[in-house]
């Protein structure tokens, strides 16, 4: 992981600040655009940004769409096929044509949410392209936090793109891609905000992320701050949150009240008796469904990205994040964390943990060993 200085980092907040910044950054591009993401829905948002897709194609911009073929199985069936009419071009990561398979490679997914825009910005986080409220839902937003980056940190974001891109149509079409892909990064300083773009993949960059979680963590004086959607972190991980906590760093974790995957929700509580005999305070976020991936620690080191703190992000997925290492970013994305702490999260206590009656801790219990399980199916257990 390199920092790098001279770069303006802006934090989105769901998708009302998401979406408008995302469309009107596609709506100025005149050379090139390139958007990765998990989740393509149909839906309002989905379409919307689907237009925006089809205009700049319309106008002569280079429009490369890379979506996965898991989560994106909506987008397949409802969105590619007017977007390839309209001159946008698209490539499926990894097309799940089954609906049930135990296959292992099937978990390998595109789980980043990147998108760069003629070289001269980019959109990291961890928001898909869906509507931010669901018909039947809480009254509030998916909970969820990107970044909008325009300097120096553009480089790696972009070689990242183009490197992806480059290999899906190695693997889609046995064609390599010799001439260049479009828009040079533009890595004029914008700012004065120190930040890195850390990626996970299956070669290179395995650890990546974890490591430099590991590193913020293991270094932490004062506060580890976490919120993440998915968290059932390996016992290196939990390690050193228990060793930040013994050394005096109050420890904080926001994870969902409400879940979108009860098995893995149920999974992560199985942990939490654990974290609390330690001292690490434990919040629920119940006023919507949380999908944040984000972490701040000392008030200076910060984190947006898409990789969770499990083993499906940490070992399988191919993630990105942005680390920051910059005050007021960092103090900025805190206070966001404490507001929506504040007016939609429940602290745990031990008490809580033991007033549970025997058939919620069996099922607590059930769902731990059956994550476990197929973390070790797959051939990922051990001490990651």
């Amino acid at each position: 992981m390199s920092f790098l200085s001279g770069n303006a980092v802006r934090l989105l907040e769901n998708g009302e600040q998401y979406f408008p910044a995302l469309r009107d950054a596609i709506d100025r591009a005149g050379q090139e655009v390139f958007l990765q993401g998990y989740i393509f829905e149909p839906d309002e948002t989905g379409r919307s940004i689907a237009a925006a897709l089809e205009r700049a194609a319309a106008r002569g911009v280079e429009v490369r769409l890379m979506v996965d073929g898991f989560g994106g199985r909506s987008f397949v069936a409802h969105l590619l096929p007017r977007l390839l009419e309209n001159g946008v071009k698209v490539l499926i990561y990894r097309p799940e044509l089954r609906a049930l398979s135990l296959r292992r490679h099937r978990l390998r997914r595109l789980h980043r949410k990147v998108v760069v825009v003629d070289g001269r910005e980019a959109f990291v986080g961890g928001i898909n392209i869906i509507d931010d409220f669901h018909a039947d839902g809480p009254a509030h937003p998916r909970y969820d936090y990107a970044v909008h980056v325009q300097g120096p940190v553009l480089a790696p974001i972009l070689a990242s793109a183009q490197r992806l891109w480059r290999l899906l149509s190695w693997v889609s079409f046995r064609r390599r891609l010799h001439q260049p892909l479009g828009a040079p990064a533009q890595t004029e300083a914008a700012g004065d905000i120190r930040a890195a773009f850390v990626v996970r993949d299956n070669l290179r960059f395995r650890h990546a992320i974890e490591n430099a979680y590991l590193d913020a963590i293991g270094n932490a004086r004062n506060e580890v701050v976490i919120a993440n959607a998915y968290f059932f972190p390996g016992r290196r991980f939990r390690q050193a949150l228990v060793d930040a906590a013994e050394r005096g760093v109050e420890v904080i974790l926001l994870l969902q009240g409400v879940a979108d995957h009860p098995l893995q929700r149920h999974a992560t509580r199985a942990l939490y008796p654990h974290f609390m005999q330690h001292g690490i305070r434990l919040f629920e976020y119940h006023r919507s469904e949380l999908h944040a991936k984000v972490a701040v620690v000392d008030g200076r080191w910060a984190t947006v990205g898409s990789s969770n703190i499990d083993a499906f992000s940490l070992l399988l997925a191919r993630e990105a994040n942005v680390v920051v290492d910059d005050e007021a970013f960092a103090t900025g994305l805190r206070a966001s964390l404490a507001r929506e702490m504040e007016a939609g999260a429940v602290e745990l206590r031990p008490s809580d943990w033991r007033r549970l009656s025997l058939l919620q801790r069996a099922l607590t219990w059930a769902s731990y060993q059956i994550v476990r399980l197929a973390i070790g199916l797959a051939g990922y257990g051990g001490k990651h």
